[in-house]
């Protein structure tokens, strides 16, 4: 399981929440637009994130009979269930929000708290983004990505979501920031109405990718290319390895991930390795009659299946060593 992404998820729980009873209070005492749909940002984060804090803890359940791959994608499940939970409330309420404000502008009141409360957000909001792009950075280097790349293609959807929720949370409080001060300048509320619409389209924007995200992992994503492209190496660096066909990857979870292929094997190389398990120094003298042979050719006929077993099984270990998140490899013989 990925510990940093959930280190991520539990400290922005707290964080958020802290920060969401602040701008809640600005906002009753100032009654601006904008401190409700950051405060309304704030409750959709601590509310989504303890939905990912939820999948965390139920994908880590052991494998039994009715699953025998374990509970690892309700970690994808739950994820994607708070994406919706961002647009919905998070975008949604927000921007509905910001356009009754445009509809029914209200005159706002000393705004002296809120531009504290915003300030005391960004800096918590921006502790526990760094805390985040830390621990994805791990992640990505584990999974030999870059930054970036694991945003596009990892296989750890919350600690993308908080990276990406604390993004926008950190832009949201300036954007905050810059209609509250135009506001404050023009005497104008509209401008509060503009930032409370830039904030919620920016929320609607994350949820739209994460659930993007989420559905693609939970379709079945390809694992890595640099993880596959190495995993071909091995394989065809063997020496009883002929050919490899039909290769198929998925990634059944936060470091877990699946291989399948159809494999053609070197049946003389194969067969000399089963040889030199047979006792050969008196099979002449042994072998005299058309019973005897038949009773060593159907040993030797097993002794050829154990050692293309043994060789597979050798091969999967090679494999893992390397790629410890590849945890189930499924290698049919052609």
């Amino acid at each position: 399981m990925a510990t940093g992404s959930t280190t991520a998820v539990y400290s922005a729980i707290i964080g958020n929440s802290i920060v969401m009873c602040a701008k809640f209070i600005a906002f009753f005492a100032t009654g601006s637009s904008s401190m409700l749909s950051e405060g309304i940002h704030s409750f959709a984060d601590v509310s989504n994130q303890a939905l990912l804090a939820v999948g965390i803890k139920r994908s880590g359940k052991k494998a039994d009979k009715r699953h025998p791959y374990g509970y690892v994608r309700e970690r994808y499940i739950w994820a994607l269930v708070s994406a919706v939970g961002i647009f919905f409330l998070g975008c949604g309420v927000t921007i509905y929000h910001g356009i009754h404000t445009l509809i029914e502008p209200r005159e706002l009141d000393d705004l002296t708290l809120a531009f504290w409360v915003l300030a005391f957000a960004f800096v918590v909001e921006g502790a526990t983004l760094i805390l985040a792009i830390v621990a994805v950075n791990n992640e990505a280097v584990k999974s030999k990505q870059s930054f970036m790349e694991y945003i596009r293609q990892g296989s750890d959807p919350t600690g993308i979501a908080v990276v990406l929720e604390d993004g926008v949370a950190v832009i949201g409080v300036l954007v905050a920031a810059a209609g509250l001060y135009l506001t404050h300048v023009t005497k104008n509320s509209t401008w509060d109405a503009i930032a409370t619409l830039i904030i919620g389209s920016l929320l609607g924007l994350v949820a739209i990718y994460l659930t993007y995200r989420t559905k693609a992992l939970l379709v079945g994503q390809a694992i890595p290319l640099v993880s596959r492209r190495r995993i071909v190496q091995i394989l065809k660096g063997d020496p009883i390895v002929d050919r490899i066909y039909d290769i198929k990857t998925a990634i059944m979870g936060v470091d877990d991930q699946r291989f399948k292929a159809e494999v053609e094997f070197d049946g003389a190389k194969v067969a000399e390795k089963a040889l030199d398990r047979q006792e050969l120094h008196d099979f002449f003298e042994k072998v005299t009659t058309q019973e005897a042979l038949q009773t060593f050719l159907i040993d030797y006929g097993d002794s050829v299946i154990e050692t293309l077993g043994d060789e597979i099984d050798r091969i999967e270990d090679l494999i893992k060593k390397e790629l410890p998140q590849l945890k189930h490899i499924d290698i049919e013989v052609n």
